[in-house]
């Protein structure tokens, strides 16, 4: 047999997308389906839902980030004993960074051969839908739009206008039509739909949107389209799991409201090149437990910068690891933690003291998109003249900087400084830029090649002074 796949994409963002996958997986879940969740594109706060939803770790497919090569063997491993592949789209089912829209998510549906179902928003919208939909389903020759759900439906009147003249002019079956319901609106912030993390009642509104789209939705329908073989890649369902090497170092990941964003790809990267993962929680831990290296990933501390703030006794413990020659590989929120101070709201937080540096929290985005860079300083992560590629998405900047040396020079993006991006600190690599360890791979080998450093290190000064 073979996993069954299925894209759920829009015509552009807010369409409505985000909440038909989240419904999707939770409705299948709930019937006893393993689906396994994907993003396309970087994102880890649809992601943080869909794995909520799934009960399975949502990954990411993303052209940009890492070659063809190793997307599509990603996606085939990662579907490996699964029932259902459920994409969610990023943005419209066209947009691409290039002209010719090679890794836009109409590109990827073609490319993994997965149909597609579009999630179209019908406010002040009838017929013209039909239009809508015949331009999406025509506009790029083989693109597999096989049905439509409605979004933002006002009535009964309102869908039969809109399903009789899709079916009529596109020659596709609309599958569902979700009525305007505010209770299944998820609470956005500036970098959309707000972390699972922060949400009490995220348990609740998944249920809820599952319960929708049950009602509202032809679900038998869908799994039909979704389990129509359409040619490579062939996914053949077992049980086959992944085994990790017996962990040799322990590598400490802050993970909590304030540090929330880590692929599980990188998590698990780690663990399969011998890492023991400890989970710290940045706000409540008030001491740095026995560990060989620390990644700090990326969240929104500036919410939480009192809180941070606070727990001195963590912030002490992690610049005294760094200045002992601890390894902490930190992304973007992880560079403001390790700062002097984060400013926001008018006020200054102390933190880490790390990096002679102070973030201010500015209203519009100071990077955002993909960042491609060249490794020219020396460090203990990369060699020079690894060309690396990755992501930025921040509303911070960083003032009063001392003297530091930078690891990379930006070709793409807008980094620390719009030329430089990464801080050299002894054993501390600090960057705006988010990896992903499938499309650097040499990332996670190197960061558990270092703590192993450490350990050892460690063990001989212990045995000197005893």
């Amino acid at each position: 047999m073979q996993t069954a796949r299925l894209m759920i994409a829009a015509p552009q963002g807010r369409s409505g997308k985000t909440t038909v996958a989240i419904g999707l997986c939770a409705a299948l879940r709930e019937s006893g389906m393993k689906v396994k969740p994907f993003k396309k594109g970087p994102d880890y706060i649809d992601p943080s839902w869909l794995t909520a939803a799934a009960g399975v770790p949502c990954s990411n497919l993303d052209l940009f980030m890492f070659d063809r090569a190793a997307l599509v063997k990603g996606f085939r491993e990662d579907c490996e004993g699964t029932d259902l592949a459920l994409i969610e789209a990023s943005m419209g089912l066209y947009d691409s960074p290039l002209e010719d829209g090679e890794g836009s998510s109409a590109w990827l549906a073609r490319e993994l051969q997965v149909p597609i179902i579009l999630v179209v928003n019908c406010s002040r919208m009838t017929r013209s839908a039909a239009a809508m939909v015949c331009g999406y389903i025509n506009f790029e020759p083989g693109t597999p739009v096989a049905g439509v759900i409605l979004n933002h439906v006002g009535n009964p009147r309102h869908e039969s206008t809109i399903v009789r003249a899709i079916e009529r002019h596109c020659g596709i079956p609309v599958l569902g039509a979700l009525p305007r319901d505010d209770r299944l609106v998820i609470r956005e912030r500036h970098l959309g739909i707000v972390p699972l993390q922060e949400q009490a009642e995220a348990a609740t509104m998944i249920d809820r949107i599952g319960s929708v789209l049950r009602q509202y939705a032809d679900i038998d329908r869908i799994l039909e389209i979704a389990r129509i073989d359409k040619g490579d890649p062939v996914i053949a369902r077992s049980a086959a799991t992944k085994q990790s090497p017996v962990a040799s170092v322990k590598i400490g990941v802050l993970a909590d409201k304030a540090f929330s964003f880590y692929y599980p790809e990188n998590l698990d990267a780690l663990q399969q090149n011998g890492a023991q993962l400890i989970y710290i929680d940045s706000l409540r831990d008030n001491r740095l437990p026995a560990i060989d290296a620390l990644y700090i990933g990326g969240g929104f501390p500036e919410l939480y910068a009192a809180e941070l703030e606070a727990n001195a006794g963590l912030r002490q413990d992690i610049s005294a690891g760094a200045e002992s020659g601890l390894p902490v590989y930190a992304e973007c929120a992880g560079l403001m933690y390790l700062c002097r101070s984060v400013t926001s709201g008018g006020r200054a937080y102390n933190m880490c003291g790390v990096i002679p540096a102070d973030a201010a929290i500015e209203k519009k985005p100071q990077g955002h998109g993909y960042v491609s860079a060249e490794v020219t300083g020396q460090n203990p992560f990369f060699p020079p003249g690894t060309l690396l590629k990755g992501h930025e998405f921040h509303h911070s900047r960083l003032l009063n900087v001392g003297r530091m040396r930078y690891a990379f020079r930006v070709t793409r993006g807008n980094g620390i400084d719009g030329s430089n991006d990464g801080f050299i600190y002894k054993n501390v690599l600090a960057a705006y830029m988010h990896l992903h360890a499938r499309g650097v791979p040499s990332w996670a080998q190197n960061f558990v090649r270092l703590a192993a450093s450490r350990r050892s290190a460690e063990k001989k000064t212990t045995v000197k002074t005893r």
